[in-house]
């Protein structure tokens, strides 16, 4: 679907560079030729209602987030039999990038009432069913299809944060699944963040009925609860683990980190966020390092 948004984007308006097209809402009208129908095969991305379509540059091996409200779909077809034999790693891949979606959008600075309904009900029936939707469960797999909808609909108004940027710049240089990345960089994100927004993700914890007295109990626990699920769906706790060697990662990191504070998501993060912070975040989530800068 992000693909198709492209070909859209371009179909419509041929003269268009794609550098004008990464300047985030500043595309020109759409609909002129076509419209546009999203029907999601998996549930994470929730490009079937978003604003965005994120395209790689095959020359810089870097992801860039097209965003305008133009992109929206005009139509969204939400039909979970379109999921009903999904393999165990894309379940696991797009179920956390939906997670991933809820939690960055109920903390982003955009935030509205509106969207923190959306967030905190999604990552409810996410915490509920995404995990029985990994088992096999068919009936939790069409819970996790509406609840990544309903992330998707808090993020393309909310927006994000650092995860995605750090994804967006990370996946296409290290081979690393857009979902799978997010799963790895949030318990990291979420440290750094929780400096500023500590009582928003307490919040989500309470609403996951968590353990927790306390704000940082909570925050905690929320943590925790991310890396079980990641483990519980064989996703790793590190780059490292990932499999990328530590001559690669040092290749590349200054300029990942460059490019991720420049990546539209970065601005609507809670925390302001220097190179030297996405640096460190990227440090953080290679060895596995708690995040207490």
């Amino acid at each position: 679907m992000d693909a198709a948004k492209a070909m859209w984007l371009f179909y419509e308006h041929p003269e268009l560079t794609f550098e004008e097209a990464t300047r985030p809402f500043t595309l020109p009208n759409l609909r002129t030729k076509a419209k546009f129908i999203g029907i999601p095969t998996t549930s994470g991305t929730a490009a079937e209602i978003s604003n965005l379509s994120v395209i790689t540059d095959e020359k810089t091996g870097i992801k860039y987030p097209l965003a305008d409200f133009e992109l929206t779909p005009d139509l969204a077809i939400i039909d979970p039999i379109l999921v009903e034999n999904m393999p165990k790693h894309l379940i696991a891949y797009s179920g956390m990038d939906a997670v991933t979606h809820a939690i960055e959008a109920y903390v982003a600075k955009p935030r509205t009432i509106f969207t923190d309904s959306l967030a905190i009900e999604a990552a409810e029936v996410l915490k509920d069913n995404l995990l029985s939707s990994y088992h096999g469960d068919s009936k939790a797999r069409e819970q996790v299809h509406y609840a990544q909808a309903m992330a998707g609909m808090s993020f393309a108004n909310a927006v994000l944060g650092n995860v995605h940027s750090l994804a967006h710049k990370s996946g296409p240089t290290f081979d690393i699944p857009h979902g799978c990345a997010n799963a790895i960089y949030l318990p990291y994100v979420i440290q750094f963040n929780r400096t500023v927004v500590e009582d928003r993700f307490a919040a989500i914890a309470k609403r996951l009925g968590l353990v927790g007295e306390t704000n940082k109990e909570l925050v905690d626990s929320l943590i925790s609860w991310i890396r079980d699920l990641n483990h519980e769906m064989e996703i790793p706790d590190t780059l490292q683990e990932y499999g990328v060697s530590e001559e690669m990662f040092n290749k590349h990191v200054d300029k990942m980190a460059a490019n991720a504070v420049q990546d539209p998501c970065t601005s609507t993060n809670p925390r302001e966020t220097s190179v030297e912070d996405m640096k460190k975040l990227y440090v953080a989530a290679f060895y596995g390092q708690e995040v207490t800068f």
